[in-house]
């Protein structure tokens, strides 16, 4: 089996800005979500570029390019800071505020999580990057160097490939949500999975 060099880096670490390539990450892997606000990826990028919060997000570069992304985010952080005049401003006030409508109860809603739970969310890697041990990569990163006692992470019943991942890591699922207008989302149920690591001091 072919290896790669992967090599992963909290954004806030890093001595250059990577927002863009970040933001870009994001808004492929979340094409078809994003779809209905605009079909122009550089206007999408430059949305979100400016909502990132590059405290709790990790990226994967592979060959000096960045190719995956995973945000840890916890009760004082969420991985993005949705913001309706930058919404409105890139894609016009009915689909702008629209698109806020969706997002912020998604993103802007305080996790009520204790201090010692870590939130995975946003996990994306580029086309060209799939299969290559990218998530993989960036999910043992944070598992070995953030310091929580407990992660818990959501996942679609659809995506299959992330959840067999999570699973591979030890998560187990707690709660299962009936989505709401399932079928114009694509899938039935989310799925919420939780993993106990012990202390390592």
């Amino acid at each position: 089996m072919e290896s790669y060099e992967i090599r992963v880096m909290p954004m806030r670490e890093c001595n250059r800005d990577v927002s863009r390539e970040v933001a870009a990450v994001f808004v492929d892997g979340y094409e078809k979500d994003l779809a209905f606000l605009s079909n122009n990826r550089g206007k999408l990028i430059e949305a979100f570029q400016k909502m990132i919060c590059p405290e709790v997000f990790y990226f994967a570069t592979l060959e000096g390019e960045v190719v995956g992304i995973l945000a840890c985010s916890n009760n004082q952080n969420r991985a993005l800071t949705i913001d309706k005049t930058i919404l409105r401003d890139s894609f016009g006030y009915v689909k702008g505020s629209m698109a806020y409508h969706f997002m912020k109860d998604e993103f802007n809603k305080k996790l009520s999580y204790q201090d010692d739970t870590g939130y995975i969310e946003c996990v994306a890697t580029t086309v060209k990057a799939r299969g290559k041990g990218v998530s993989t990569a960036l999910m043992s990163y944070v598992l070995e160097n953030e310091g929580y006692h407990r992660y818990i992470l959501e996942v679609v019943d659809t995506n299959e490939v992330a959840h067999r991942l999570y699973k591979k890591f030890g998560f187990t699922e707690f709660e299962r949500k009936k989505e709401s207008f399932s079928k114009m989302k694509g899938f039935k149920h989310s799925i919420y999975m939780e993993l106990y690591v012990a202390n390592k001091n």
